[in-house]
């Protein structure tokens, strides 16, 4: 691989930007495309199945053999909330593939103990996201039911373009969230990309369960993502 290819691509990788090597088969030149790009046509519709898919493969593209190389940002969990589903959903994302993190101020929750081998920060999410911020392939899940804890995370999220953005709480609870974050200068469209009540509707109870179905909505938004417009 040529070192400006090398160097395209591990851009990407440190801007956690999606990427795809194009090799032709035929001659082996090889094109970085990153997501964003505009790219026409049978290829563009190609790269788009690839970059959501996020798996490599061989395709014909006008009588070209292409080999596509798929680099993904790997996919992560932002949780506002150590509470019992983050638990449960600490458990489950890294069988899926995802790395998570959970954020909450709550010293009495956020402890060792509850959340042994798990990433957990005891600070107030505008601190974190400060140095840690939050982006496409990111998935954010409020669960705290506390305005002052989950309203920044989620604006922020919005803000950024995050994949998936859920929220815990009843339909009356979020009707006072959707205020609030207006009053924060989210918009309609914005806010209409909240998940609330959070999860797939699997008539979850527990919490182990209501993670589960979090967990399944997160992948399902991973899988039919808005690609990042051309630019």
């Amino acid at each position: 691989m040529r070192f400006e290819t090398l160097k395209k691509l591990n851009a990407a990788r440190r801007a956690r930007q999606a990427a795809i090597a194009v090799t032709d088969i035929s001659d082996g030149k090889i094109q970085v495309i990153l997501e964003g790009e505009d790219v026409s046509g049978p290829l563009g519709e190609e790269i788009a199945k690839a970059f959501r898919s996020g798996k490599a493969g061989t395709v014909d593209v006008e009588g070209r053999s292409l080999f596509l190389n798929v680099h993904l940002p790997p996919p992560r969990i932002v949780v506002i909330g150590a509470v019992h589903i983050s638990q449960a959903l600490a458990r489950l994302a890294p069988v899926a593939g995802y790395d998570l993190t959970i954020i909450d101020p709550r010293t009495a929750f956020a402890t060792e103990e509850r959340f042994e081998g798990v990433e957990l920060i005891a600070d107030w999410p505008e601190d974190v996201l400060k140095d840690r911020p939050l982006d496409a392939y990111t998935a954010l899940a409020a669960l705290t039911h506390d305005p002052k804890i989950d309203d920044f995370p989620l604006s922020e999220a919005l803000k950024a373009g995050c994949f998936y953005v859920g929220a815990l709480g009843s339909r009356k609870t979020h009707a006072k969230r959707v205020e609030r974050l207006k009053e924060m200068g989210r918009t309609d469209n914005e806010i209409g990309r909240i998940a609330a009540p959070i999860g797939l509707d699997i008539g979850a109870a527990s919490p182990a369960e209501i993670a589960l179905a979090t967990l399944a909505q997160i992948v399902q938004a991973f899988r039919r993502r808005e690609l990042v417009a051309a630019g």
